[in-house]
C-alpha cells in the first residue's frame, strides 16, 4: 500500500490532498500539523505534530510540505530528504505544461496554470491556481507563483521570492531572493534581492530583511 504524509493541514494543505487525490497515485493520505483541535480535514486524518514526521517513516514512504512559508517549507523538505523520504511533485490534472519543463521535487502546480517550454522549476515552488509562466523562465527552490500572476518569457525569479496574486512580471526580468512582489504589481524592471516592490509600475516599498 502506497502512502502519502503531507505536512500541514490548512488552507494550503487541504488544496494539495485534493491534487494529490486526483493523482491516484497513493491508497492512503494522512496530514500532520501542529493545530491539536485539527483531528480530520476533508475526510484525511490528522495524526499527528509536525515536528514529528520521523516517526513515520517507515509507514510513509512520500511524503510532501504543504505549508505558504516559503523559507519554513523548504527547511522542511531539505529535513525529510535527509532522513529517506520520497517527495514527488504534484501536478493538477487540469494544467497546459511543455513536456519540455523541469520541475523539482515537492512542488505543486495547481488548477489552470500554464507553464511553456524549456522553463526550470525548482524545489518546493508552488505554482498556484490560473497562473502563467511563459517559456525559457528560471524559478529558484521556494518561490510561489499566486493565484492569476502571469510571468512572461526569460524571467529568473529568485530562491524564495512570493509574488502575489495578479500580479505580472514583463519578459527578461530578474527577481531576486526572498522579494515580495505585491498584489497586482506590474513588474517592468529588474528587482534586487531581499525588498518589495509593488504599483504599475512596480517600484522600491521596503526592505524585506
Amino acid at each position: 500500500m502506497s502512502k502519502l504524509l503531507i505536512l500541514g493541514a490548512g488552507g494550503h494543505g487541504k488544496v494539495v490532498a485534493e491534487i494529490a487525490s486526483l493523482i491516484k497515485q497513493w491508497d492512503e493520505i494522512a496530514f500532520l500539523d501542529d493545530n491539536e483541535e485539527l483531528k480530520e480535514v476533508n475526510g484525511y486524518k490528522v495524526i499527528d505534530k509536525l515536528r514529528n514526521y520521523k516517526l513515520y517513516k517507515e509507514e510513509y514512504e512520500h511524503a510532501f510540505v504543504a505549508i505558504g512559508n516559503n523559507k519554513f517549507r523548504i527547511n522542511l523538505i531539505d529535513k525529510l530528504l535527509k532522513e529517506g523520504f520520497k517527495i514527488p511533485v504534484l501536478i493538477h490534472p487540469f494544467t497546459a505544461i511543455s513536456s519540455n519543463v523541469n520541475i523539482g521535487k515537492g512542488t505543486v502546480v495547481m488548477a489552470g496554470a500554464v507553464i511553456n517550454t524549456n522553463t526550470v522549476i525548482g524545489k518546493g515552488c508552488i505554482i498556484n491556481t490560473s497562473s502563467s509562466i511563459d517559456h525559457d523562465c528560471i524559478l529558484e527552490d521556494g518561490v510561489h507563483i499566486s493565484p492569476g500572476v502571469h510571468v512572461g518569457g526569460t524571467v529568473n525569479i529568485g530562491k524564495c521570492a512570493w509574488v502575489c496574486i495578479g500580479s505580472s512580471i514583463a519578459n527578461n526580468i530578474a527577481i531576486g531572493k526572498n522579494v515580495i512582489v505585491a498584489a497586482e504589481a506590474a513588474v517592468t524592471k529588474n528587482v534586487p534581492d531581499n525588498v518589495m516592490v509593488a504599483g504599475v509600475p512596480a517600484i522600491f516599498k521596503k526592505n524585506t530583511e
